[in-house]
């Protein structure tokens, strides 16, 4: 029994076995170290968190260098070996090779980076992290309205980026064109509710047009894409029911939902002053004619017999 162990301890194969364990720990160990210091002496978050994944990467690089250079010998002896389980581990974990793949088109082919606001996956949130396998995001909407965090953290494998398209909503253009729509009744002063809604407009969205000028103009000339108009526009439609007044502007992606409260709140205030010149309108139903019904007994039974009297 001894001799066994003897043997075991002493063999060339298991003492590179122990080495290349002991250096991967102590290689972790190292990187945790670096990670955890970085944090602490550095505040500015994009920095801090873009060195953390820095040492993350320096930490797999070195571990394969220490991986081939332990076992550097003993791998050319077994290359064909290699080739054959090569193959079954690719067809085995063809997910986890697409997610890999999926990092690397998202960090060279600037799909998205952390901080920006996506659609991936049929998921909406925004980037806190994007690992080798996982993109990892913190969830919009659901059961809130709006654009608000739902406070749901989201892990999505990097291959979605293969599978489905990814909508950036502040890559290029970090705003969006948004509208909200204002029923007007027939017989208001239209001209006037027109003139009063491009007031309130201008006044509430012609920051973030002035903002989102020069952006635009950088996106157009990167990209294939006509002029857009970026001030705000009213206009109007005429239906069955009433006068329907459209708002459309631009606004910061992350302050759609407030900019479209403040819009309704002072176009309300300017429909409460014009005083009935403007009159919002709803849906009303007329009822027009309706059928008569006579009912009386019918003879010998003791019931009901309605008669319909057009």
């Amino acid at each position: 029994m001894e001799e066994q162990l003897r043997r075991w301890f002493y063999d060339p194969t298991m003492g590179k076995i122990i080495a290349a364990v002991v250096s991967l720990i102590v290689l972790y160990v190292l990187v945790r170290f670096a990670q955890r210091s970085v944090s602490r002496y550095i505040k500015e978050t994009v920095l801090r968190y873009r060195v953390r994944k820095a040492l993350a990467f320096l930490g797999y690089f070195l571990g394969v260098i220490v991986l081939g250079t332990v076992f550097s010998e003993r791998l050319s002896g077994l290359t064909v070996a290699f080739g054959v389980a090569g193959a079954g581990i690719a067809f085995a974990l063809q997910e986890v090779i697409a997610s890999a793949a999926g990092w690397f088109a998202i960090t060279f082919g600037q799909f998205y980076s952390p901080g920006d606001r996506i659609q991936l996956g049929g998921i909406k949130g925004d980037v806190i992290d994007i690992g080798i396998l996982r993109t990892t995001l913190m969830e919009c909407g659901q059961w809130v309205n709006g654009d608000n965090y739902n406070g749901r953290i989201v892990r999505i494998a990097n291959s979605f980026v293969f599978k489905e398209p990814v909508f950036n909503y502040s890559a290029d253009f970090p705003f969006l064109w948004d509208e909200i729509v204002l029923p007007v009744r027939y017989g208001s002063d239209w001209e006037y509710a027109r003139q009063i809604f491009t007031r309130v407009a201008n006044e509430v969205c012609a920051d973030y047009a002035e903002q989102s000028r020069e952006a635009w103009k950088k996106t157009v000339m990167k990209y294939r894409l006509e002029d857009a108009r970026i001030e705000p526009m009213i206009t109007l439609a005429a239906n069955d029911n009433w006068i329907e007044f459209t708002a459309r502007y631009i606004v910061d992606y992350r302050r759609r939902r407030f900019t479209k409260d403040r819009l309704f709140t002072r176009m309300l205030e300017e429909v409460d002053k014009s005083g009935n010149r403007i009159r919002l309108a709803s849906a009303t139903f007329e009822v027009t004619n309706i059928p008569r019904l006579e009912f009386q007994f019918a003879e010998g039974k003791g019931s009901l017999d309605p008669k319909y009297v057009p």
